[in-house]
């Protein structure tokens, strides 16, 4: 058996409670368009987006991403986005760019100013060693973000 067919998510892990990991949801579900998570847990939900070794153990070295991964990646990125503008009170916006090959890059714009800039590549093994993790790069990302806006609110308000 497949380590993706077991869970790692726990139903009562208290990651789930964190203030990113509860926007990531409302991400996914607002993607949901076909209603396949309605009847899912919060944590069948974002267990996708945990990568424990025996997880990236089976993922190929080269991959060309899925369409699961690229919503997974977008809703990743508008979290983001919702998260700095709930902080910083300004619209941030996602710009996310991605070759079928995996390869791309991704731009968080509020106002004229880029609060944050990746290069992406092997986007198929995209994920995080746990919830813990996931909310701590989270809190980084959107931490740094507000730090870039009030230093330069003049141009993020342009």
């Amino acid at each position: 058996m497949s380590d993706w067919d077991q869970l790692v998510v726990e139903k009562e892990d208290p990651a789930l409670e964190a203030p990113f990991i509860a926007e990531m949801l409302r991400q996914i579900r607002a993607v949901d368009s076909y209603g396949i998570w309605d009847k899912s847990g919060h944590h069948e939900i974002i267990d996708p987006y945990i990568l424990t070794k025996e997880r990236k153990r089976q993922l190929p070295v080269i991959g060309d991403p899925d369409e699961d991964i690229v919503t997974r990646i977008k809703a990743w990125y508008n979290a983001l986005s919702a998260s700095i503008e709930a902080r910083s009170g300004l619209m941030a916006v996602p710009l996310v760019h991605l070759t079928y090959e995996g390869f791309g890059r991704v731009v968080i714009a509020v106002g004229k100013l880029i609060v944050f800039d990746k290069n992406l590549r092997d986007v198929h093994r995209f994920g995080f060693k746990s919830l813990d993790h996931m909310q701590q790069e989270a809190e980084k990302i959107i931490s740094k973000a507000a730090e870039l806006i009030e230093s330069h609110r003049d141009v993020a308000t342009l």
